[in-house]
C-alpha cells in the first residue's frame, strides 16, 4: 500500500510537470509563435491559455505594441549641399511574427542593424532632394511622409510595419554654426547700421521742419504783435485827440503831471531851470476849471 501511494504521488507530480510544460498564457499585448525543434509550428494572436507539446515545441513572444528605435545623429547633405546632424526614430509594429522569425530570429533587437541601414538610407536619399528651408519649415511632414513610405516598403519583408519616422533633431555642425552664427551676426549689424542712419535722416528732417515752422511761427507772431501794437498806438493816439478836444487844459494838465511824475516820481532827478521855465508852470500857478 505505501508503495502505491509513493507510486500516485509520483503520477501527479509528473502529471502537474507535463501539465506546467504544456500550458502557457498569451498576454493581450503580445503575439506568439510556436516552434518544434526550431522550426517554426504555429502562429498565436488570441491572448488567454494554450496548449503545447511539452519538452518539444518552444514558446517565443513577440510583442504587439509600438517599438521605438532610435537613431544616433549622422551627417546629411542636403539638396542645396549644406550639411545638417540628423536624430531620428523610428516606430515599428510586428504584424507577421513567422516572417520576423525567419527574417531576424527571435529577438527584437534583430531588427536594429537592418532598419537602421535602411532608415539611414532613406533620410539620405530624400534629404539630399530637399534645401535646408524644405526641412526646417512645415514642409518636412511631406518628406517625412515620403521617408516612412519608402523604409516601410524595404521592410516589408521583415514582418513589420513601419508606423513612423520622425526627425528628433536637426543640427548644423559646430563650423557651419559658427559661420552662420557670424553671418546672422553681421547682417544684424547692418540692419542695425541702415536703422540708425534712417533714425537720423529722419530726425534731422523732422527738426529741420520743426526750425522751420518755428520760424514762420514766430515771423507770424512778430507781424501780429506789430499789428496789433500799431493799432493800438493809433487807437491810443485817437483816444488822446478825442479827449484834448474835449478839454484841452484838462488834457495839458494831465500831460505836465506825467511828465512830473516820470521827472521826479524816482526822488533822485536834479533840474536846473529859471523859475520862469513853462516846465514848473503848475507850481507857480494852478489851473482853472473851464465852464
Amino acid at each position: 500500500m505505501r508503495t502505491s501511494f509513493i507510486a500516485g504521488i509520483a503520477l501527479v507530480i509528473v502529471l502537474a510537470i507535463l501539465a506546467s510544460a504544456s500550458l502557457f498564457t498569451v498576454d493581450q499585448t503580445d503575439q506568439t509563435l510556436i516552434t518544434q525543434f526550431g522550426q517554426p509550428v504555429r502562429v498565436i494572436t488570441q491572448p488567454g491559455l494554450h496548449t503545447k507539446v511539452p519538452f518539444v515545441q518552444t514558446v517565443i513572444p513577440f510583442d504587439r505594441r509600438l517599438i521605438n528605435f532610435a537613431m544616433p545623429g549622422e551627417e546629411v547633405i542636403l539638396g542645396d549641399q549644406r550639411r545638417l546632424i540628423v536624430d531620428s526614430f523610428t516606430m515599428l509594429r510586428i504584424t507577421d511574427p513567422l516572417r520576423f522569425y525567419q527574417a531576424v530570429g527571435p529577438s527584437e533587437q534583430g531588427i536594429r542593424a537592418r532598419l537602421f541601414s535602411i532608415v539611414s538610407s532613406s533620410l539620405r536619399r530624400v534629404l539630399g532632394n530637399n534645401g535646408l528651408l524644405a526641412v526646417l519649415s512645415a514642409d518636412r511632414e511631406r518628406i517625412m511622409q515620403t521617408i516612412r513610405r519608402q523604409v516601410n516598403q524595404e521592410m516589408r519583408g521583415f514582418g513589420v510595419t513601419i508606423e513612423d519616422v520622425r526627425i528628433r533633431r536637426a543640427d548644423l555642425p559646430e563650423e557651419n554654426t559658427q559661420a552662420i552664427l557670424s553671418r546672422m551676426q553681421s547682417e544684424r549689424e547692418r540692419v542695425a547700421k541702415q536703422a540708425r542712419a534712417e533714425g537720423a535722416e529722419a530726425s534731422a528732417r523732422i527738426r529741420a521742419n520743426a526750425d522751420r515752422e518755428r520760424t514762420v511761427l514766430l515771423a507770424e507772431a512778430r507781424a501780429t504783435a506789430d499789428r496789433l501794437r500799431g493799432e493800438g498806438e493809433a487807437q491810443a493816439t485817437r483816444i488822446y485827440a478825442q479827449t484834448y478836444q474835449q478839454d484841452p487844459d484838462f488834457f495839458a494838465t494831465w500831460r505836465t503831471m506825467q511828465a512830473y511824475r516820470e521827472a521826479f516820481g524816482a526822488g533822485e532827478a536834479r533840474l536846473v531851470l529859471t523859475p520862469e521855465n513853462d516846465f514848473l508852470k503848475l507850481f507857480q500857478k494852478m489851473p482853472t476849471a473851464a465852464h
